[in-house]
Formats: structure tokens, C-alpha cells, sequence
């Protein structure tokens, strides 16, 4: 099983030393943990797509620690990226450019473009800051499962794969970044996430959100995805609630039928939506584990981080029962 060392000197440069090596590591960011590689190694990147079971064709986001490296990363800007990158940076915002040739198309799922971010949890900075190529970092997790949050849930579900956990504590963000395509004059996000369209549009003006494309140009864009192994059911009414059956709750704030479930979870008792998304993922691991027959889920309002939030629900829920 991987080894869990909290954040410390020590634990740094053994992170250091194992990505120097090709190797893959899980780390905390701002939105969830990391497992991360060498992101211009492609065989280290191959390990990655091995222990996540994750198809080829899903593009994964490189991470830098320096805003500078994204020069020989992004074969050209533009004054849209550059904005955002002031205003959002480090932070939970993913953006798309062209890529220059030293970024291998299996990053890319051969696409011309490549999805980067400078993300801001100490721990990501400072292992980012201590090497010379960007990171290759998807969520710590098995593909299309819940995403970890916290160490204990990297170990649970890929711990017997890889060598080292960097125990950072619980993730402030807890839902991934928000992913923007700028490669066309009106910015597209592709993944709803830690910055609302809301707060981009204050910095660039009117930008689209794409819930279904054809093409897969980001993580994310799956519509099954962040699932529990528990059946999941948003819940839009309680006298949908099946009877006879161990039935657990995601309850956005403290719920009015308390007595038609086994357990509840509640992402947020005074309805903040910052702190749902804090504890969203936790929440539903939470529920996962308990043995339940099914999981029902409270919508929480499509507004700012909100949306990030339902866009997970939307892709968790299962479509039969």
C-alpha cells in the first residue's frame, strides 16, 4: 500500500524524487487530490491511464507552478487567457491554448490543445515550484468513481497502486476546476468548477457553457462520471422516495423528512454553496460506504458553484434502477 506522509520537507522531496523518476504520486490541490506524473514523459503519463483504468481518448490537465512555464507549453496566447490568468491564478481554473510540440499527444488524447492550471494549495505549489516540467495530475481516483477529497480516499481506492500519498488535509475547494476553451474569440467552458461563469465573465465579458459536445476536449465531459457505486437518484419530490428499501440522503440543508432514511449527509446546514461544494464529494463517499440500497440527492440552486455541483449530481445519478 502507498505510503501517507503529511506535508513536510521530507515529504516534498521524496514527491520530487519518485516524479523525477517517472513515477506517480497523489497530492492535494485546492479541489480535489491529484495523481500526478511527469506531464512530458509519456510513459510516466501511461501509468497514469493504467491505474485510473482511464480511456485514452480523456485529456488530462497539465499543472504548473510558475505562471512563466506556460510558455513552452501554449504555442500562443491571447489577451483573454492573459486576463484570467491575473485575475484567477493560482486557482481553480482550467484553460485550453494550442500546445506546442514538447507536450505529448498523449496528454492531449491527440488533440492540438492542451488544458493547463497553476493550482493554488501549498502543497501542489510547492512540489510544482521544486521540478522542471509540468505535472500530468487527474483526480486521485478510478475512472468515472468519486473523486477524493481527502487522503483516506486515494488509499481506498488506488492505494495498493502507487507508492505515495501527500496527506494534505481535507481540499478547501472540493469540486475540480472549471475548465475554459479560449481557442476561439468567445470563450466555451466545458466543465463547470471552482470559478463560477459568473466571475469570468466579469473579467472577459459573455461566454458559453457546453453541457453535451460530441468531441471530448476535456476532462469531464463524460455524461456518466463522478458516480458512487451506491445508485444515485436526484430528488426532486420526497413522495418519490421508494419504501422497503435502506435509502441515504445528500441533503443540501437540514432536511424536512429525516425519518425515510437510514443516514443522512448535509453538504451545508445554513445553505451555503461554497461549503456544499467543500463537502459535496465527502458527503457522498460518506454515503457510499454505508451499505445503502440507494443514495437520494437534494438539487442545490444552478447558481454560481452551484452549477459545478448539479453538473456532478447530472453524471452521477444513475439513469435506471
Amino acid at each position: 500500500m502507498a505510503e501517507i506522509l503529511k506535508f513536510s520537507c521530507k515529504s516534498i522531496e521524496k514527491a520530487v524524487n519518485i516524479l523525477k523518476k517517472g513515477g506517480v504520486i497523489a497530492f492535494p490541490t485546492e479541489t480535489v487530490y491529484g495523481l500526478g506524473a511527469n506531464g512530458l514523459n509519456p510513459d510516466a503519463v501511461i501509468k497514469i491511464f493504467e491505474i485510473k483504468k482511464r480511456p485514452f481518448f480523456d485529456p488530462i490537465i497539465l499543472h504548473v507552478g510558475r505562471k512563466e512555464d506556460i510558455q513552452k507549453l501554449w504555442s500562443k496566447t491571447n489577451k483573454k487567457a492573459e486576463k484570467l490568468i491575473e485575475k484567477f491564478w493560482p486557482g481553480p481554473l482550467t484553460i485550453i491554448l494550442p500546445k506546442t510540440d514538447i507536450v505529448p499527444y498523449i496528454v492531449t488524447a491527440g488533440l492540438d490543445t492542451v488544458a493547463i492550471r497553476m493550482p493554488s494549495h501549498p502543497v501542489a505549489l510547492e512540489i510544482l515550484k521544486k521540478i522542471d516540467f509540468p505535472v500530468a495530475a487527474p483526480s486521485a481516483n478510478i475512472f468515472g468513481r468519486l473523486s477524493p477529497t481527502e487522503a483516506k480516499h486515494v488509499q481506498e481506492q488506488i492505494g495498493d497502486k502507487i507508492e505515495l500519498i501527500i496527506d494534505g488535509g481535507k481540499c478547501p475547494v472540493g469540486i475540480e476546476s472549471t475548465v475554459i476553451d479560449l481557442t476561439e474569440e468567445k470563450g466555451i467552458i466545458l466543465r463547470p468548477g471552482g470559478i463560477s461563469k459568473e466571475e469570468i465573465e466579469k473579467i472577459i465579458g459573455k461566454v458559453e457553457i457546453i453541457r453535451k459536445n460530441e468531441k471530448i476536449s476535456s476532462p469531464g465531459q463524460l455524461p456518466f462520471h463522478y458516480s458512487p457505486r451506491t445508485p444515485l437518484k436526484i430528488l426532486n419530490e420526497y413522495k418519490e422516495i421508494k419504501d422497503g428499501i435502506k435509502a441515504g440522503l445528500l441533503a443540501f440543508k437540514e432536511p424536512k423528512y429525516k425519518e425515510k432514511f437510514v443516514k443522512i449527509e448535509i453538504l451545508s446546514e445554513k445553505g451555503d454553496l461554497k461549503e456544499a461544494a467543500r463537502n459535496f464529494f465527502s458527503c457522498l463517499h460518506n454515503l457510499d460506504s454505508a451499505g445503502l440500497d440507494i443514495i437520494y440527492a437534494e438539487p442545490v440552486p444552478e447558481e454560481g458553484i452551484g452549477m459545478a455541483i448539479m453538473d456532478r449530481l447530472y453524471k452521477a445519478e444513475t439513469k435506471k434502477f
